[in-house]
């Protein structure tokens, strides 16, 4: 290979670098505005992390203790998700 071969390929070498790290930029940029909503509940669930937590293991808690009531919620919402979808064809 000649020397202006090589000189000409390495110019085509930077040129196609710098567009992929064009290409990146642009790709980053569309991926944080495109996460900003998800992120924005993270850091609001990260606010409440504590009383989450705690609201979260008395539940847990009293589960443990008397697993009926998870069964009968359980149940409830079943029949309520059922009878919802029934009205909504219903309705239709």
């Amino acid at each position: 290979m000649k020397r202006a071969d090589r000189r000409a390929r390495k110019v085509e070498l930077e040129h196609a670098i710098e567009q992929q790290r064009i290409d990146l930029l642009v790709a980053a940029s569309r991926w944080q505005s495109a996460s900003r909503s998800i992120d924005q509940g993270w850091q609001v669930l990260m606010r409440y992390r504590v009383p989450l937590l705690l609201v979260g293991g008395t539940v847990i808690y009293r589960t443990v203790r008397r697993p009926g009531g998870l069964v009968r919620l359980a149940g409830r919402l079943a029949t309520g998700a059922l009878l919802v979808k029934k009205a909504r064809r219903l309705l239709r």
